[in-house]
C-alpha cells in the first residue's frame, strides 16, 4: 500500500490513452482519481468501471474558472487534494512557415499554459494540505527536436523547464515535481503514424499507455527522494543512434 493511500488525485486528459491508463493505475493504489478532460463518454464510462474512487470531471485545461472548480469538486467528493498529473496535450503538424499562428498558440496553450495553470490552481491546495506530487507529461520533444511539430516540441520543452523551476520553488513546502517524458506510444495521438517511427529505436517498438502509467505510479509512491527529475520511456531512442561496426575479421 502506498504512502499515497486513501488521497485525491486529478489527471487531465484521463478519458483515454495514457491518462486512462494512469487514473486505473492510481486506483489500483487506493488513491482516489478524478478524470479531467473533456471527452465528457469516455471519461464518464471510465470513472464507472474503475468504481466508486473515480469521478469525471469536464476540464478545459485552458480556463481557470474550470480548474478552480474541478479542485473544488475533487475536494468536495474525496478529500484533500495530493497529485496532479498534468496530462492533457494535443499535436498538429506543421512548418514553421506553414502553421497558422492560430494552431501554434492553440497547442502552446493546451500543452504549457494548460499545464502552469493546473499547477497554479493545485499548489495552494497541495501546501494547505502538507505537501503532494506534481507529475508533468512531457515527451521525448522535450528533450530534443523534431521536424514539422515545431509547436508541440516547443510546447513540452517549456513543459520540461516548467518542471524543474516548480520543484525549485515548491521543495520546501513538501511538493515533489518531475515530467514524464515517453517515445512513440500506442494512444489515439499516434494512430496512422506507422511503425517506422520506432523502427530505429534499440527496442523497435511502440510503449503502451501502461508502461507509462506504471513510471508515473513510480514516481509518485516510489521515487520519494525525486523532484525536478526527468524520467525517460522511449525504447532508447533518445540513448544514441547504432553504428555500423567495422568488420574486424
Amino acid at each position: 500500500m502506498s504512502t499515497f493511500s486513501g488521497r485525491t488525485a486529478i489527471v487531465t486528459g484521463g478519458a483515454r490513452g495514457i491518462g486512462a491508463a494512469i487514473a486505473s493505475a492510481l486506483v489500483k493504489e487506493d488513491i482516489s482519481v478524478v478524470i479531467a478532460d473533456l471527452l465528457e463518454h469516455d471519461g464518464t464510462e471510465l470513472a464507472r468501471t474503475l468504481g466508486p474512487n473515480a469521478k469525471f470531471c469536464r476540464l478545459d485545461v485552458t480556463d481557470e474558472a474550470n480548474w478552480n472548480a474541478v479542485v473544488d469538486e475533487a475536494e468536495a467528493v474525496f478529500g484533500p487534494l495530493a497529485i496532479l498529473v498534468n496530462n492533457a496535450g494535443i499535436l498538429d503538424f506543421g512548418t514553421i512557415d506553414t502553421q497558422s499562428p492560430a494552431m501554434f498558440r492553440h497547442v502552446v496553450d493546451v500543452n504549457l499554459y494548460g499545464a502552469w495553470l493546473g499547477m497554479h490552481t493545485a499548489v495552494p491546495r497541495l501546501r494547505a494540505n502538507g505537501g503532494g506530487v506534481i507529475v508533468n507529461i512531457s515527451s521525448t520533444a522535450g528533450l530534443a527536436g523534431y521536424a514539422g511539430i515545431g509547436a508541440y516540441v516547443a510546447s513540452k520543452w517549456g513543459l520540461r523547464g516548467l518542471t524543474k523551476s516548480a520543484a525549485v520553488e515548491l521543495g520546501a513546502a513538501g511538493i515533489r515535481v518531475c515530467s514524464v517524458h515517453p517515445g512513440p506510444i500506442h494512444t489515439p495521438m499516434t494512430a496512422g503514424l506507422g511503425d517506422a517511427l520506432a523502427a530505429d529505436q534499440p527496442l523497435a517498438r511502440y510503449g503502451e499507455p501502461e508502461e507509462v502509467a506504471a513510471m508515473v505510479r513510480f514516481v509518485i509512491t516510489e521515487a520519494s527522494f525525486s523532484t525536478g527529475s526527468e524520467f525517460v520511456l522511449d525504447g532508447g531512442a533518445t540513448a544514441g543512434q547504432a553504428l555500423p561496426l567495422p568488420d574486424a575479421s
